[in-house]
């Protein structure tokens, strides 16, 4: 049922969002969120590094004692910080269904609220 509920949303936020397509796959973009926990991981450190468009890898944790649902967001083998708890019970659960997600840096800003300096998409792959 969850599985289905994704993809009719996929399907048509579609008609809202970006739809991208490359090498014969499709990228939906469901989700743009701020990135939870930046300040406490190596954002800071990396900042000079970080660019809009790079990629991002998501790792499921399941046996998080803070969120069952937690989803780790990493740059380069580098933990950034995660999705936001309010927003990452659905990713969490096509990752677990076996679902291609991925993501990517959708912008970078110099603001002092740690919450609004870095924006990610999060894609479900087709």
């Amino acid at each position: 049922m969850r599985l289905q509920l994704i993809r009719f949303i996929s399907v048509f936020l579609c008609a809202l969002f970006s739809l991208t397509a490359r090498a014969g796959e499709m990228r939906i973009l469901v989700q743009s969120s701020p990135l939870a926990g930046f300040r406490y991981y190596v954002g800071e450190a990396l900042w000079g590094e970080l660019h809009e468009g790079d990629a991002l890898s998501l790792v499921r944790e399941p046996d998080n004692t803070h969120d069952a649902n937690a989803v780790r967001v990493e740059w380069q083998g580098q933990k950034l910080g995660y999705l936001p708890r309010a927003q990452n019970q659905a990713v969490a659960a096509a990752m677990d269904a076996g679902e291609r997600v991925d993501a990517r840096i959708a912008k970078l800003r110099q603001e002092r609220n740690p919450w609004h300096r870095l924006l990610v998409d999060v894609f479900v792959v087709l």
